[in-house]
Protein backbone atom coordinates (compact mmCIF):
# COMPACT_ATOMS: atom_id res chain seq x y z
CA UNK A 1 0.00 0.00 0.00
CA UNK A 2 1.09 3.21 -0.63
CA UNK A 3 0.98 5.51 2.17
CA UNK A 4 2.38 8.61 0.94
CA UNK A 5 3.54 10.60 -2.90
CA UNK A 6 5.75 13.43 -2.86
CA UNK A 7 5.33 15.57 -5.82
CA UNK A 8 8.60 17.43 -6.59
CA UNK A 9 8.39 20.06 -9.16
CA UNK A 10 11.74 21.41 -10.24
CA UNK A 11 10.18 24.69 -12.01
CA UNK A 12 10.87 25.34 -15.52
CA UNK A 13 13.15 22.04 -16.08
CA UNK A 14 12.40 21.34 -19.73
CA UNK A 15 13.43 18.69 -21.79
CA UNK A 16 13.00 19.89 -25.56
CA UNK A 17 10.26 21.87 -27.35
CA UNK A 18 6.83 20.14 -27.96
CA UNK A 19 5.75 19.85 -31.44
CA UNK A 20 4.12 23.10 -31.61
CA UNK A 21 6.75 25.20 -29.54
CA UNK A 22 7.11 27.24 -32.84
CA UNK A 23 3.32 28.93 -32.22
CA UNK A 24 4.99 30.58 -29.26
CA UNK A 25 8.22 31.04 -30.80
CA UNK A 26 10.22 28.49 -29.26
CA UNK A 27 11.27 26.18 -31.53
CA UNK A 28 14.76 24.81 -30.44
CA UNK A 29 14.42 25.14 -26.71
CA UNK A 30 16.06 22.79 -24.39
CA UNK A 31 16.68 23.67 -21.00
CA UNK A 32 18.26 20.74 -19.71
CA UNK A 33 20.76 20.60 -22.75
CA UNK A 34 21.34 24.10 -22.04
CA UNK A 35 22.28 23.48 -18.47
CA UNK A 36 24.73 20.07 -19.76
CA UNK A 37 26.81 22.91 -21.31
CA UNK A 38 28.01 24.19 -18.15
CA UNK A 39 31.25 23.00 -16.33
CA UNK A 40 29.10 23.09 -12.87
CA UNK A 41 26.36 20.47 -14.65
CA UNK A 42 26.40 17.53 -12.20
CA UNK A 43 23.46 15.03 -12.02
CA UNK A 44 24.88 11.70 -11.07
CA UNK A 45 21.66 10.67 -8.84
CA UNK A 46 19.46 11.72 -11.50
CA UNK A 47 21.39 10.07 -14.03
CA UNK A 48 21.23 7.21 -11.63
CA UNK A 49 16.79 6.91 -11.42
CA UNK A 50 16.75 7.15 -14.99
CA UNK A 51 16.34 11.50 -16.50
CA UNK A 52 18.94 10.32 -19.47
CA UNK A 53 17.32 7.33 -20.36
CA UNK A 54 13.76 8.84 -21.21
CA UNK A 55 12.69 9.12 -24.45
CA UNK A 56 14.78 11.65 -26.26
CA UNK A 57 17.37 11.65 -23.95
CA UNK A 58 20.87 10.33 -24.27
CA UNK A 59 24.04 8.93 -21.69
CA UNK A 60 21.35 7.03 -19.64
CA UNK A 61 22.53 4.03 -17.04
CA UNK A 62 21.49 0.18 -17.79
CA UNK A 63 19.19 -0.40 -14.84
CA UNK A 64 17.79 3.20 -13.83
CA UNK A 65 16.25 2.68 -10.60
CA UNK A 66 12.84 4.61 -11.12
CA UNK A 67 10.23 4.35 -13.58
CA UNK A 68 10.72 7.53 -15.78
CA UNK A 69 8.56 9.47 -18.58
CA UNK A 70 8.75 12.23 -21.25
CA UNK A 71 5.46 14.33 -20.23
CA UNK A 72 3.49 15.92 -23.11
CA UNK A 73 1.60 19.63 -21.95
CA UNK A 74 -1.98 19.08 -23.12
CA UNK A 75 -2.86 22.58 -22.10
CA UNK A 76 -2.18 25.68 -24.19
CA UNK A 77 0.19 27.84 -22.53
CA UNK A 78 3.62 27.63 -21.07
CA UNK A 79 2.54 29.32 -17.66
CA UNK A 80 3.10 28.24 -13.93
CA UNK A 81 -0.55 27.85 -12.95
CA UNK A 82 -1.21 26.00 -16.23
CA UNK A 83 1.34 23.46 -15.81
CA UNK A 84 0.59 23.05 -11.83
CA UNK A 85 -3.18 22.53 -12.75
CA UNK A 86 -2.49 20.37 -15.52
CA UNK A 87 -0.64 18.28 -13.29
CA UNK A 88 -3.34 18.07 -10.66
CA UNK A 89 -5.89 17.71 -14.10
CA UNK A 90 -7.32 20.47 -15.05
CA UNK A 91 -6.32 20.79 -18.83
CA UNK A 92 -6.64 24.38 -19.91
CA UNK A 93 -8.12 24.80 -23.76
CA UNK A 94 -7.22 28.57 -23.96
CA UNK A 95 -4.02 30.44 -23.42
CA UNK A 96 -4.45 32.79 -20.10
CA UNK A 97 -4.99 36.55 -21.36
CA UNK A 98 -1.28 38.38 -21.80
CA UNK A 99 -0.36 42.10 -21.97
CA UNK A 100 2.35 42.51 -24.58
CA UNK A 101 1.70 46.61 -24.57
CA UNK A 102 0.82 46.77 -21.32
CA UNK A 103 -2.58 46.57 -19.56
CA UNK A 104 -5.62 48.62 -20.45
CA UNK A 105 -6.02 52.38 -18.96
CA UNK A 106 -9.32 51.58 -17.45
CA UNK A 107 -7.93 48.87 -15.48
CA UNK A 108 -5.05 50.78 -14.40
CA UNK A 109 -7.10 53.54 -13.81
CA UNK A 110 -9.71 51.91 -11.49
CA UNK A 111 -6.43 50.15 -9.83
CA UNK A 112 -5.04 53.42 -8.65
CA UNK A 113 -8.16 54.63 -7.55
CA UNK A 114 -8.86 52.16 -5.36
CA UNK A 115 -4.92 51.28 -3.95
CA UNK A 116 -4.55 55.21 -3.23
CA UNK A 117 -1.80 55.38 -5.31
CA UNK A 118 -0.24 56.25 -8.70
CA UNK A 119 1.64 53.09 -10.78
CA UNK A 120 5.17 53.55 -13.22
CA UNK A 121 6.16 51.54 -16.11
CA UNK A 122 3.08 49.30 -16.99
CA UNK A 123 4.64 47.17 -19.54
CA UNK A 124 6.67 43.83 -19.77
CA UNK A 125 9.72 43.67 -18.34
CA UNK A 126 12.24 41.67 -16.64
CA UNK A 127 11.55 41.46 -12.69
CA UNK A 128 15.03 42.81 -11.44
CA UNK A 129 15.86 45.50 -14.16
CA UNK A 130 12.14 47.10 -13.39
CA UNK A 131 13.29 47.74 -10.08
CA UNK A 132 16.85 49.02 -11.25
CA UNK A 133 14.89 51.12 -13.86
CA UNK A 134 11.95 52.77 -11.69
CA UNK A 135 13.12 52.03 -8.00
CA UNK A 136 14.54 55.54 -7.40
CA UNK A 137 11.26 56.92 -8.93
CA UNK A 138 9.17 54.68 -7.06
CA UNK A 139 10.93 55.77 -3.85
CA UNK A 140 10.82 59.38 -4.65
CA UNK A 141 6.75 59.42 -5.84
CA UNK A 142 5.83 56.59 -4.11
CA UNK A 143 3.98 55.34 -6.88
CA UNK A 144 3.84 51.22 -7.37
CA UNK A 145 5.64 49.25 -10.11
CA UNK A 146 3.38 47.42 -12.22
CA UNK A 147 4.45 44.95 -14.93
CA UNK A 148 4.02 41.79 -16.73
CA UNK A 149 5.60 39.33 -19.28
CA UNK A 150 5.14 36.95 -21.82
CA UNK A 151 3.24 34.76 -19.38
CA UNK A 152 -0.42 35.78 -17.53
CA UNK A 153 0.89 38.12 -14.51
CA UNK A 154 -0.16 41.38 -13.32
CA UNK A 155 2.99 42.54 -11.01
CA UNK A 156 3.20 45.11 -8.06
CA UNK A 157 6.82 45.54 -6.94
CA UNK A 158 7.46 47.70 -4.04
CA UNK A 159 10.17 49.02 -1.70
CA UNK A 160 9.31 47.41 1.37
CA UNK A 161 10.44 50.98 3.40
CA UNK A 162 8.09 53.07 1.11
CA UNK A 163 5.18 50.36 0.46
CA UNK A 164 4.81 48.32 4.02
CA UNK A 165 4.26 44.87 3.33
CA UNK A 166 0.50 44.65 4.33
CA UNK A 167 -0.54 47.32 2.29
CA UNK A 168 1.49 45.60 -0.76
CA UNK A 169 -0.77 42.72 -0.22
CA UNK A 170 -3.83 44.95 -0.42
CA UNK A 171 -3.08 46.15 -3.54
CA UNK A 172 -2.41 42.96 -4.71
CA UNK A 173 -5.83 41.67 -3.29
CA UNK A 174 -7.47 44.73 -5.03
CA UNK A 175 -5.88 43.48 -8.53
CA UNK A 176 -6.84 40.56 -8.14
CA UNK A 177 -10.26 41.31 -7.77
CA UNK A 178 -10.62 43.86 -10.86
CA UNK A 179 -8.63 41.11 -13.04
CA UNK A 180 -11.59 38.47 -14.01
CA UNK A 181 -13.35 37.29 -16.79
CA UNK A 182 -11.30 38.68 -20.03
CA UNK A 183 -8.65 40.37 -17.85
CA UNK A 184 -8.84 37.40 -15.92
CA UNK A 185 -4.50 36.81 -15.60
CA UNK A 186 -3.14 33.73 -13.99
CA UNK A 187 -1.40 35.55 -11.03
CA UNK A 188 -1.69 38.58 -9.35
CA UNK A 189 2.12 39.07 -7.39
CA UNK A 190 3.68 40.57 -4.92
CA UNK A 191 7.39 41.64 -5.89
CA UNK A 192 8.62 43.29 -2.60
CA UNK A 193 12.19 44.55 -2.91
CA UNK A 194 14.85 46.78 -0.50
CA UNK A 195 17.99 48.39 0.19
CA UNK A 196 19.65 50.95 -2.49
CA UNK A 197 20.57 50.95 -6.12
CA UNK A 198 21.19 48.10 -6.70
CA UNK A 199 18.09 46.97 -4.67
CA UNK A 200 17.10 43.38 -4.07
CA UNK A 201 14.11 41.47 -4.21
CA UNK A 202 12.98 40.09 -1.12
CA UNK A 203 11.87 36.79 0.16
CA UNK A 204 8.00 38.02 0.93
CA UNK A 205 7.03 37.31 -2.83
CA UNK A 206 3.52 36.29 -2.58
CA UNK A 207 1.01 34.95 -5.38
CA UNK A 208 -2.29 35.77 -5.99
CA UNK A 209 -3.73 33.18 -8.18
CA UNK A 210 -7.22 32.82 -10.11
CA UNK A 211 -9.48 29.93 -8.76
CA UNK A 212 -9.16 26.54 -10.58
CA UNK A 213 -12.18 26.02 -12.71
CA UNK A 214 -13.25 23.12 -10.82
CA UNK A 215 -11.53 20.33 -8.20
CA UNK A 216 -7.82 19.16 -8.75
CA UNK A 217 -6.18 16.22 -7.28
CA UNK A 218 -5.62 18.08 -4.20
CA UNK A 219 -9.41 18.69 -3.51
CA UNK A 220 -9.75 14.63 -4.43
CA UNK A 221 -7.32 13.76 -2.14
CA UNK A 222 -8.49 16.82 0.78
CA UNK A 223 -11.90 15.40 0.44
CA UNK A 224 -10.95 11.52 1.03
CA UNK A 225 -9.55 12.66 4.49
CA UNK A 226 -5.64 12.54 3.51
CA UNK A 227 -3.31 15.39 4.15
CA UNK A 228 -2.16 17.78 1.16
CA UNK A 229 0.96 19.24 2.52
CA UNK A 230 1.98 22.13 0.15
CA UNK A 231 5.31 23.22 0.03
CA UNK A 232 6.85 26.71 -1.52
CA UNK A 233 4.76 28.58 -3.55
CA UNK A 234 1.60 25.24 -4.45
CA UNK A 235 -1.06 27.27 -2.42
CA UNK A 236 -0.19 29.97 -3.87
CA UNK A 237 -0.97 28.80 -7.42
CA UNK A 238 -4.35 26.58 -6.57
CA UNK A 239 -5.50 29.73 -4.30
CA UNK A 240 -5.23 27.49 -1.38
CA UNK A 241 -7.96 25.40 -3.06
CA UNK A 242 -7.67 21.78 -1.61
CA UNK A 243 -5.04 22.18 0.67
CA UNK A 244 -4.43 21.24 4.20
CA UNK A 245 -1.11 22.48 5.20
CA UNK A 246 1.02 25.08 3.16
CA UNK A 247 4.30 25.89 4.26
CA UNK A 248 6.12 28.91 2.63
CA UNK A 249 10.35 28.54 1.54
CA UNK A 250 13.05 31.10 0.38
CA UNK A 251 14.26 29.58 -2.31
CA UNK A 252 15.31 26.13 -3.32
CA UNK A 253 17.43 25.51 -0.28
CA UNK A 254 15.22 26.14 2.14
CA UNK A 255 12.58 24.34 0.09
CA UNK A 256 14.77 21.22 0.02
CA UNK A 257 15.65 21.40 3.82
CA UNK A 258 11.19 21.47 4.82
CA UNK A 259 10.80 18.63 2.42
CA UNK A 260 12.80 16.74 4.43
CA UNK A 261 10.79 17.98 7.34
CA UNK A 262 7.74 16.97 5.87
CA UNK A 263 9.56 13.58 5.26
CA UNK A 264 10.01 12.90 8.80
CA UNK A 265 6.84 13.70 9.72
CA UNK A 266 3.28 11.66 10.34
CA UNK A 267 0.75 12.27 7.60
CA UNK A 268 -0.54 10.26 4.95
CA UNK A 269 -1.19 11.87 1.97
CA UNK A 270 0.42 14.09 -0.71
CA UNK A 271 3.28 16.08 -0.14
CA UNK A 272 3.82 18.83 -3.45
CA UNK A 273 6.72 20.75 -3.44
CA UNK A 274 7.75 23.72 -5.91
CA UNK A 275 11.17 24.52 -6.10
CA UNK A 276 11.08 28.24 -7.42
CA UNK A 277 15.06 29.46 -7.63
CA UNK A 278 15.46 27.25 -11.09
CA UNK A 279 12.57 29.23 -13.03
CA UNK A 280 12.55 32.87 -11.07
CA UNK A 281 16.78 33.11 -10.09
CA UNK A 282 18.22 31.14 -13.05
CA UNK A 283 15.64 30.40 -16.33
CA UNK A 284 14.40 34.13 -16.91
CA UNK A 285 17.76 35.44 -16.05
CA UNK A 286 19.49 33.44 -18.86
CA UNK A 287 22.17 32.27 -16.06
CA UNK A 288 23.34 28.50 -17.32
CA UNK A 289 25.86 28.60 -14.75
CA UNK A 290 23.50 29.28 -11.98
CA UNK A 291 20.84 26.68 -13.14
CA UNK A 292 23.60 24.06 -13.27
CA UNK A 293 24.88 24.62 -9.57
CA UNK A 294 21.23 24.93 -8.41
CA UNK A 295 20.09 21.54 -10.22
CA UNK A 296 24.11 19.94 -9.00
CA UNK A 297 22.43 21.17 -5.28
CA UNK A 298 19.32 19.33 -5.51
CA UNK A 299 21.23 16.28 -7.17
CA UNK A 300 23.55 15.90 -4.16
CA UNK A 301 20.37 16.73 -1.22
CA UNK A 302 18.46 13.68 -3.04
CA UNK A 303 20.24 10.86 -1.39
CA UNK A 304 19.23 12.59 1.88
CA UNK A 305 15.50 12.31 1.11
CA UNK A 306 15.56 9.13 -0.72
CA UNK A 307 17.83 7.37 2.74
CA UNK A 308 14.68 8.85 4.50
CA UNK A 309 11.84 7.36 2.40
CA UNK A 310 9.47 4.65 4.07
CA UNK A 311 8.28 1.50 2.66
CA UNK A 312 5.15 3.15 1.62
CA UNK A 313 6.24 6.19 0.29
CA UNK A 314 6.46 7.25 -3.53
CA UNK A 315 8.65 10.01 -4.96
CA UNK A 316 7.98 11.83 -7.97
CA UNK A 317 10.09 14.32 -10.09
CA UNK A 318 8.97 16.82 -12.95
CA UNK A 319 8.84 20.23 -14.35
CA UNK A 320 5.89 22.64 -15.18
CA UNK A 321 7.32 23.99 -18.14
CA UNK A 322 10.65 25.16 -19.60
CA UNK A 323 13.05 28.18 -18.95
CA UNK A 324 15.56 27.71 -21.22
CA UNK A 325 18.44 29.33 -20.31
CA UNK A 326 20.49 29.21 -23.25
CA UNK A 327 17.89 30.71 -25.27
CA UNK A 328 16.58 33.88 -26.60
CA UNK A 329 14.81 36.10 -24.45
CA UNK A 330 13.98 36.07 -20.70
CA UNK A 331 10.49 34.20 -20.78
CA UNK A 332 9.29 30.41 -20.07
CA UNK A 333 9.56 28.10 -23.13
CA UNK A 334 6.92 25.60 -24.51
CA UNK A 335 8.51 21.90 -23.65
CA UNK A 336 8.22 18.67 -22.41
CA UNK A 337 8.92 18.07 -19.01
CA UNK A 338 10.57 14.77 -16.98
CA UNK A 339 9.13 12.43 -14.72
CA UNK A 340 10.86 9.87 -12.20
CA UNK A 341 8.88 8.24 -10.62
CA UNK A 342 11.07 6.08 -7.44
CA UNK A 343 9.67 4.53 -4.48
CA UNK A 344 10.88 0.57 -2.87
CA UNK A 345 7.45 -0.82 -4.23
CA UNK A 346 8.13 0.83 -7.84
CA UNK A 347 9.36 -1.31 -10.44
CA UNK A 348 11.87 0.70 -12.75
CA UNK A 349 10.63 1.04 -16.55
CA UNK A 350 10.01 2.88 -19.44
CA UNK A 351 6.59 5.24 -19.34
CA UNK A 352 7.35 6.13 -22.57
CA UNK A 353 5.44 9.74 -23.69
CA UNK A 354 2.74 10.71 -21.78
CA UNK A 355 -0.28 13.01 -23.36
CA UNK A 356 -0.50 14.92 -20.85
CA UNK A 357 0.66 16.29 -17.05
CA UNK A 358 -2.42 14.94 -15.99
CA UNK A 359 -1.32 11.57 -15.82
CA UNK A 360 0.39 12.29 -12.76
CA UNK A 361 -2.65 13.47 -10.77
CA UNK A 362 -4.28 10.37 -11.81
CA UNK A 363 -1.24 8.68 -10.40
CA UNK A 364 -1.63 10.23 -7.53
CA UNK A 365 -4.73 9.14 -6.67
CA UNK A 366 -4.69 5.59 -7.71
CA UNK A 367 -1.72 5.22 -5.35
CA UNK A 368 -3.50 6.55 -2.27
CA UNK A 369 -6.88 5.07 -3.03
CA UNK A 370 -8.90 8.21 -3.93
CA UNK A 371 -10.93 7.74 -6.73
CA UNK A 372 -10.70 10.14 -9.64
CA UNK A 373 -13.09 11.95 -12.02
CA UNK A 374 -10.64 14.48 -13.35
CA UNK A 375 -9.19 12.60 -16.29
CA UNK A 376 -5.36 11.66 -17.45
CA UNK A 377 -4.53 7.97 -17.41
CA UNK A 378 -3.04 6.63 -14.28
CA UNK A 379 0.66 4.70 -14.28
CA UNK A 380 0.21 3.40 -11.25
CA UNK A 381 -0.72 -0.05 -12.20
CA UNK A 382 2.08 -0.20 -14.76
CA UNK A 383 5.18 0.69 -12.00
CA UNK A 384 3.43 -0.73 -8.62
Amino acid sequence: MINRVFLIVLDSLGIGALPDAAAYGDSGSDTLRSVQTSEFFSAENLRSLGLFNIDGEHGGVLAPQAAYARMAEKSNGKDTIIGHWEMCGVVSERDMPTYPNGFPREIIEEFEKRCGRGTLCNLPYSGTKVIADYGKEHMETGKLIVYTSADSVFQIAAHEDIVPIDELYRCCEIARELLVGEHGVGRVIARPFEGEHPFTRTSRRHDYAIVPPHKTTLDLVKDAGLETYCIGKISDVFASQGVTKSVKTSGNTDGMAKTLVALGEEFSGFCFVNLVDFDSVYGHRRDIDGYAKALCEFDEWLPKFIGGMRDGDVLMITGDHGCDPGFIGTDHTREYTPLIVYGKKITPKNLGIRESFADIGASVCEMLGVKNMLGGKSFAGEVL
